[in-house]
């Protein structure tokens, strides 16, 4: 586990932990700051909804979701490792294409509040017939912490009760690909450095869209990409795509990742990429 290896890491056993466990992230970086490594990753956390039955075949309530979560609480507060708040499914910043975020991400928090009650009022749910739902995550401490942290912002903010419900990485994927849940945690970590990696999950009939989204622009815009012959017209139609996500919202963006290692100061050439690869031919053990 993560914990019995910054254990190791810490009794001289051994000298880098791949992953920092989020609960003991401060504490170590009060402790052993210098030798805590954290790195952004092209890499994406988000919740999925089923787009295909009840109540979210209506994009107003998704897209009221989306609103109505407080991202940079989630990324600050609930991780604080140096995540970054999400809005795009895939990145700001990517394969030498930037990209915008919606509109409304730039909003106080108040006015996406506002509007995420008026979408969710005009789908048809208030007070005396709340949206009720079951948000799926895989058996994890921190997936747990963010599930209970984002229905208690929906349960404040718009009276939503998302029922939480927890099951084992291969039941929980076996529920997806069968199309048997309401929304679930599901994350992408990129393949390689473009926008494409996390767009096509989106495709109609992509044998990853267990969202089942299907939007004639939307593959559209992603056939034109793969033909576009500059990295500049490629950007344009990434983000008409993005555009269109955030419009519909098949999944709501929550963070991007970073990853956190612990090195010791002795280990050189421990330099890892956007990918989160790291070549052990780079590297190397000084003197100590």
């Amino acid at each position: 586990s993560e914990t019995a290896d910054v254990n190791r890491y810490k009794a001289g056993e051994i000298d880098i932990v791949y992953t920092v466990p989020i609960n003991q992230f401060a504490q170590l970086k009060k402790t052993m700051g210098d030798q805590l490594d954290v790195s952004p990753q092209l890499a994406t956390y988000y919740y999925e909804f089923n787009t295909t039955r009840p109540p979210f075949n209506d994009p107003r309530v998704r897209r009221a979701l989306n609103m109505a979560l407080d991202k940079d609480i989630i990324a600050e507060k609930v991780l604080g490792q140096g995540q970054r708040p999400a809005w795009l499914i895939s990145q700001p910043d990517i394969g030498g294409v930037k990209l915008h975020n919606p509109e409304y991400a730039s909003w106080p928090r108040e006015k996406r509040i506002a509007e995420a009650k008026k979408l969710l009022s005009e789908a048809g749910y208030n007070e005396t017939h709340p949206l009720v739902f079951n948000l799926l995550y895989n058996t994890s401490e921190s997936h747990q912490r963010i599930a209970i942290a984002a229905s208690s912002m929906w349960k404040k903010n718009l009276g939503v009760e998302a029922k939480l419900q927890n099951q084992e990485w291969k039941t929980m994927l076996d529920a997806m690909h069968t199309h048997n849940f309401d929304a679930v945690r599901y994350a992408w970590i990129a393949d390689y450095d473009d926008a494409a990696t996390f767009l096509n999950n989106f495709r109609t009939g992509d044998s990853e869209n267990t969202s089942q989204y299907s939007n004639p622009a939307y593959d559209e815009a992603l056939r034109n990409a793969a033909k576009a012959s500059d990295t500049t017209a490629r950007g344009k139609f990434y983000q008409q795509a993005e555009d269109l996500l955030g419009q519909d919202v098949p999944a709501i963006p929550v963070y991007h990742y970073v990853r956190t290692h612990l090195v010791k100061p002795w280990v050189g050439g421990f330099t890892p990429d956007k990918l989160g690869y790291y070549y052990t031919k780079d590297m190397y053990i000084k003197k100590h």
